[in-house]
């Protein structure tokens, strides 16, 4: 049986999960309405990535007998300069998610909770891979002399977006 405070900390992950999955929905329609398919294309995969962590979360909490609840889901940004800023914003994002989820594991481990625990350490392992990916795309902004702006480097960056979501 779950922890009450666990349960509470799970539940609201699946939240913030259905809520990355919507940030990185419009992330993409960003993209897509500055004409960038393959930014367009990786943040899309990332959205559906996120709904599947949410998914996954939900399928646990039914399993332990705990009810869901789907909380109202804050409207994501819809307005950036160029598509530095998008990476950055998704950068920072996975940040906050790794934080959440290694305080689900941290109480779960506390609470002694060891069944909840050996679960969320995938998604430990899961936010270590989003980290390194975030860290060789800006690896990669910063090799292009890419800042945002339009120009060769930009194309660069849009058909290197691509290539790795093709590759995931």
């Amino acid at each position: 049986m779950l922890k009450p405070e666990i349960a509470k900390l799970l539940g609201e992950q699946v939240n913030a999960e259905f809520y990355a999955s919507n940030v990185y929905l419009q992330l993409s329609a960003w993209c897509e309405s500055q004409g960038l398919e393959g930014a367009a294309l990786f943040f899309r995969g990332h959205s559906l990535e996120e709904r599947t962590h949410m998914d996954k979360i939900f399928d646990y909490l039914c399993e332990c007998g705990i009810p869901v609840t789907i909380g109202a889901i804050a409207a994501p940004p819809t307005q950036f300069a160029n598509l530095m800023e998008v990476i950055n914003a998704a950068y920072q994002h996975e940040l906050k998610v790794s934080a959440m989820i290694k305080n689900i594991a941290n109480q779960a481990f506390q609470a002694q909770d060891y069944t909840t625990f050996n679960f969320i350490e995938w998604f430990i392992a899961e936010q270590h891979e989003e980290e390194v990916l975030f860290g060789k795309i800006l690896s990669k902004a910063k090799m292009l002399g890419f800042d945002g702006s339009p120009g060769q480097a930009l194309h660069h960056m849009d058909n290197f977006l691509r290539a790795v979501e093709q590759h995931a």
